[in-house]
């Protein structure tokens, strides 16, 4: 049997000998731990729980000196910097230790937040009497004053209370808590003060045994984890026990390990997220993307070296959040150019299949492999045999709706099977895995679905016409145009005519059209509007026939107003052009049996010329 290692122990140590490890540098932070951010009222809380000796959480350490894990250190806030090296790292309760090290042993008043967030600078007293009178609440009893001691009213033209010099401490009875551990100099000065009076010298010795010595005999619970721990662990625990935290991303992590072997990740990837936030498709990259990138292609050099070195059982490429977690800087340095020459490509790859936007980009997480690959294949990503198989690859993902989840698995697969299919090996999973049900066009409705986005993107690369204009989309017009997605029999039309909202809000019935456009659609008819375009706008009928054929509209059933011809001629072509896109037809299904009830209520027409106005 297996003996089972413990990879933590499980402690109490004295709160005075935590604080003075954290001023003398013994106890540090890791560099991912995020600033500190308690505001006075949670302070004064936990300031009060610790006088009654109420527990306040168990503080997680980590053992330093280990080979998997190595962080930069640095000092917890208002701790100076003596260049000491950390014995253990504090993984959780970073805030707790903060606030009790500000508040009882920097000397300094503390940094911390009111109510509204405002920053600001406090010293924290304990009202001697209020804290000793059981009908008080114990957090009233301690209260926080600015950083000159003074407390002001009259809009700061009267002091309303000061304990600015110890004198005026002792006449006032608030015991400073900077002094908790080594209040003997206080107490000796407060003696002197009250002339050894029996009331005052009776409230010193109940105060010191019901206030001062819980906080000297305080024991906080510690949890050790050893330094023998690894990496993946470290992050995992941090994330369960952070509750009241920030999540830790592996790009935090990796930005403490990398900063010990001296390079600093955040920087680097700041310089490289300018340089993409220049192409706006790239805009919402992020550093996880790029780490699995360069994770993607890390794993891959290693699989092939060790294949080429007779491994019979290589590792398997992947980029799952472990083996990130296992990249080295010289790892991320090695790939960090390519990789970024590699994003830009995609973007340049997204524009030819007319996809601008983030918010019409069908998956996001598929720039990861599209990189990857572009640095495996090189320039023959734009040859033309490599070229068609790529965008088979990209469309049978967008339609088989296949980047959804477990997208770290489907990424490796993919970076293998694609370099393998470049190479006249067999076709990749996913496109044999790929398959769009032709019912599926009637729950696309909103641009939620990465379908609805890439039928979308095909209309436009297919070379759709404004109705008005007859320019086809191209990334300038897009933009300067405001091109978007509207419906052709307008929702006014449709529900005047009882139609259900579930199909004609279905992508069957909507198309990119120019803001301007649009606001001539109105609520009109189809029979109406065109006929307004024509009349109105100087676009010829055969002209229009041609923009309304681009974009998969037979003209002759729209122009009469004839939903079901229009409904059923449309659909059969998407289904067409989704087919031609994946390289496979959608699954077959019995003529017509997967349509909906395209039956309406005849209304009476308008006359033609209806105002124009926004659907």
């Amino acid at each position: 049997m297996t003996e089972i290692i413990s990879t933590f122990n499980s402690t109490k140590q004295p709160l005075s000998a935590v604080l003075g490890a954290a001023r003398d540098g013994t106890t540090q932070l890791p560099d991912f731990q995020r600033g500190w951010v308690w505001d006075d009222d949670r302070i004064r809380d936990l300031l009060a729980s610790v006088s009654r000796g109420f527990p306040i959480g168990t503080v997680m350490m980590l053992e330093t000196g280990g080979d998997g894990v190595q962080f930069k250190p640095r000092p917890i806030e208002g701790v100076t910097h003596n260049g000491a090296s950390p014995d253990e790292l504090i993984l959780d309760g970073q805030q707790r230790i903060t606030s009790l090290f500000q508040a009882l042993a920097s000397g300094k008043p503390v940094r911390t937040r009111d109510q509204r967030g405002k920053e600001m600078n406090r010293w924290y007293y304990v009202d001697m009497q209020r804290a000793l009178d059981p009908n008080e609440e114990r957090e009233d009893a301690i209260i926080s004053v600015p950083e000159n001691k003074r407390v002001m009213k009259d809009f700061g033209r009267e002091v309303h209370f000061d304990l600015s010099t110890p004198e005026l401490e002792f006449e006032n009875l608030h015991f400073p808590l900077a002094q908790v551990f080594d209040s003997a100099d206080w107490h000796e000065g407060f003696v002197d003060h009250w002339d050894s009076a029996k009331e005052k010298w009776d409230l010193w010795k109940r105060f010191r045994k019901e206030f001062l010595v819980p906080f000297e005999q305080f024991q906080l619970p510690v949890i050790q984890l050893k330094k023998e721990t690894p990496k993946e662990a470290v992050c995992l625990v941090f994330e369960k026990v952070n509750t009241g935290g920030v999540s830790l991303t592996v790009f935090e992590l990796l930005t403490a390990t990398f900063a010990a072997s001296g390079f600093d990740l955040r920087e680097d990837w700041n310089t490289r997220k300018a340089v993409l936030d220049n192409r706006r498709i790239l805009s919402d990259v992020s550093s996880t993307d790029f780490l699995q990138a360069v994770t993607l292609l890390t794993s891959h050099a290693e699989r092939v070296k060790r294949i080429e070195a007779g491994d019979s059982a290589p590792p398997q490429v992947t980029c799952k959040r472990r083996d990130m977690l296992k990249l080295s800087a010289e790892d991320y340095q090695a790939w960090r150019e390519d990789v970024t020459a590699a994003f830009d490509w995609a973007a340049r790859f997204l524009h030819s299949q007319h996809i601008y936007d983030p918010k019409f980009l069908p998956y996001g997480s598929q720039l990861v492999p599209i990189a990857a690959l572009r640095v495996l294949l090189g320039h023959r990503t734009d040859d033309h045999d490599v070229r068609r198989k790529f965008e088979q690859w990209y469309w049978c993902g967008v339609f088989g709706e296949l980047y959804g989840s477990t997208t770290e698995t489907r990424f490796a697969r993919d970076v293998v099977d694609l370099v393998a299919w470049a190479n006249g090996g067999p076709v990749p999973r996913t496109v044999a895995d790929a398959n769009f049900a032709p019912e599926r066009l009637l729950t696309m409705r909103t641009r939620n679905s990465a379908a609805y986005r890439g039928l979308y993107a095909l209309l436009l690369r297919e070379g759709a016409r404004d109705f008005r204009t007859g320019e086809i989309s191209t990334l300038h017009t897009y933009f300067d145009e405001n091109v978007d997605i509207h419906h052709l029999f307008p929702k006014k039309w449709c529900r005047e005519r009882k139609v259900e909202a579930s199909v004609y809000d279905s992508i069957v019935n909507k198309t990119p059209l120019t803001s301007r456009t649009n606001r001539i659609v109105g609520g009109n008819a189809p029979s109406q509007y065109l006929s307004s375009l024509e009349r109105n706008h100087g676009v010829g009928a055969d002209h229009l026939d041609e923009h309304l054929r681009s974009h998969w509209i037979d003209p002759e059933s729209i122009r009469q107003d004839r939903w079901k011809e229009f409904f059923q001629h449309r659909s059969e072509a998407m289904l067409d052009a989704i087919g031609e896109a994946m390289g496979k037809q959608p699954q077959d299904v019995s003529e017509d049996g997967w349509l909906p009830d395209l039956s309406y209520d005849e209304v009476e027409p308008e006359p033609n010329g209806a105002e124009e106005g926004v659907t």
